[in-house]
């Protein structure tokens, strides 16, 4: 047997479960393993054909009669913000984001379990403990980050660190950023948080010169999804490669 056959990943079928973005519906994953010396490489080309990272596992919905998740991933260079946007960008031009190592510590736990209990209460996330979360951070073996947002401290004098009011686990990709999994305060509905930190990392790559930022899945009728169809231009992964859609 060739080395190159020894190194290909294996890929398996999950058994059908319940949707989570369409009632009445039922999703399978096809996914495999990212570990060893070759899992940057191996996420960079899953990533751009539609796989998403869950820890070391990248996946796609394998469903037998449904094509509504699309992956979507922002063109970075032609990107412009609408007046919308560039509201957000303004309320939130006091908070400061910084990339720090993707080592798990109990603040980030605490808002994690507060996002999840406001927005995802009766999800598959909804028991993740702080060994949990940890895990989510830790176990890779890809180039990740995590980029924080803090709120201005408090006591200007002081030259502390404000409170932590967002978190997103970032890919670094050789054509981009995948923004893994992001979560913030819930009561900060006046900075739109997920927004901003969207609006955030497209300027990050932009800076790093890398032209896309992957978005994960759309779904066209889950209101869930409905906002990534608002970071114009984009392309859109179907059947005959990424397409378009401004």
């Amino acid at each position: 047997m060739t080395r190159e056959l020894r190194d290909a990943p294996q890929f398996y079928l999950t058994a059908p479960s319940p949707c989570p973005y369409l009632p009445g519906r039922e999703e399978r994953k096809v996914f495999t393993h990212l570990i060893g010396r070759r899992a940057a490489l191996l996420n960079d080309t899953l990533t751009q054909s539609g796989f998403r990272r869950s820890q070391t596992i990248a996946y796609r919905p394998a469903c037998e009669e449904c094509r509504a998740c699309v992956s979507v991933r922002v063109k970075v260079d032609e990107f412009q913000a609408s007046k919308g946007f560039r509201r957000i960008l303004e309320a939130n031009r006091d908070l400061v984001g910084t990339v720090v190592r993707t080592e798990p510590i109990a603040e980030q736990y605490v808002l994690f379990r507060s996002y999840l209990d406001a927005r995802h209460g009766d999800g598959g996330m909804a028991d993740m403990t702080m060994l949990d979360y940890s895990m989510m951070v830790e176990d890779s073996h890809v180039e990740s980050r995590l980029v924080e947002y803090r709120a201005p401290a408090s006591d200007p004098q002081s030259h502390g660190e404000g409170p932590l009011i967002g978190v997103c686990l970032t890919d670094l990709l050789t054509d981009g950023l995948s923004m893994v999994y992001s979560f913030y305060a819930p009561q900060d509905g006046t900075r739109s948080l997920g927004t901003y930190m969207i609006l955030d990392h497209i300027a990050r790559a932009k800076s790093l010169g890398l032209p896309h930022v992957y978005l994960g899945y759309w779904v066209d009728g889950s209101k869930k999804m409905a906002y990534k169809a608002r970071f114009l231009p984009q392309e859109r992964l179907g059947m005959d490669g990424w397409q378009r859609a401004e």
